[in-house]
């Protein structure tokens, strides 16, 4: 497929994309949204995601060459000259490539169900796509089911949020729902719900996570509603022996997860220790 040329910032294509990055009620009208960089669009079409349109800049991105190619059979190819690639980029760095990529329509009952040791973050109300990007990554390295975001305030292909997250929100089943479907979902799975709170709590590593297990968090200002505190099987606080009562909530899931990846992983040792 040959690749056509736009030079014009006025160009249509460029406008749309343009209106993709900056507003959400144009994401959510499309089904559309952008993405840039070689890795997160790799990790992008791993997924099976359909990309629609590939926005290429020769001149910055030379070495880029073969990967375009390689595309070719999937999607739309664009080439853009450098100004106008200068007025599509969101990044601080250079990355020569961006896409328009449809959005995936996934719900709790797209996830796969582990019986055994299956291992959910729930993020109630989360605002800050940092934040969510950065718990994506830490959920993809911990080896996390899914990640569920209930009454999401930002929505989940934000530009912002696919940057910092460096491409987790491709690697990481991520779905967005109410906090009641949700609760509901849990339960019906059978996976203990652990609330992290200040109050009525234990320490998080006193609290058994081999099983089947959600940890919940809320927002930094208010924490979690009453909903899910007492939908809880059991209240976890992270010791805080400074001045200050709280971490970045990215920081906290981050502990939370990885001490339950330390518990399961002494488990299995010892089931190993004991054939």
């Amino acid at each position: 497929m040959q690749q056509e040329v736009l030079t014009s910032a006025q160009n249509p294509r460029i406008k749309q994309l343009l209106a993709l990055q900056q507003k959400s009620s144009e994401r959510r009208k499309s089904g559309l949204f952008v993405i840039e960089g070689q890795r997160e669009l790799q990790h992008c079409i791993d997924a099976g995601l359909k990309v629609e349109a590939v926005f290429w800049c020769q001149e910055l991105a030379p070495q880029l060459s073969t990967f375009v190619s390689s595309l070719s059979h999937l999607t739309s190819r664009f080439l853009v000259s450098p100004y106008v690639y200068e007025k599509i980029a969101y990044r601080g760095s250079t990355e020569g490539i961006i896409a328009q990529v449809t959005t995936p329509h996934q719900s709790l009952n797209d996830l796969v169900i582990n019986t055994q040791k299956g291992l959910y973050v729930v993020l109630e109300r989360v605002e800050k796509p940092g934040n969510l990007g950065a718990i994506l990554r830490s959920a993809d390295a911990a080896g996390v089911s899914a990640v569920i975001v209930c009454d999401p305030l930002t929505d989940l292909y934000n530009p912002n949020l696919i940057r910092s997250s460096i491409g987790a929100i491709f690697t990481v089943p991520t779905v967005a729902c109410t906090s009641e479907e949700c609760i509901a979902w849990l339960k019906q799975q059978g996976v203990q719900i652990l609330t992290a709170q200040l109050q009525d709590s234990n320490a998080y590593y006193d609290v058994d996570m081999c099983r089947p297990t959600a940890i919940i968090m809320g927002t930094e200002s208010t924490g979690l509603t009453s909903i899910w505190r007492e939908a809880a099987d059991a209240h976890i606080r992270i010791p805080m022996l400074g001045k200050l009562d709280s971490l970045n909530v990215s920081v906290s899931a981050a502990i939370l997860m990885y001490e339950a990846l330390r518990q399961r992983t002494l488990a299995s040792k010892d089931y190993r220790s004991d054939k």
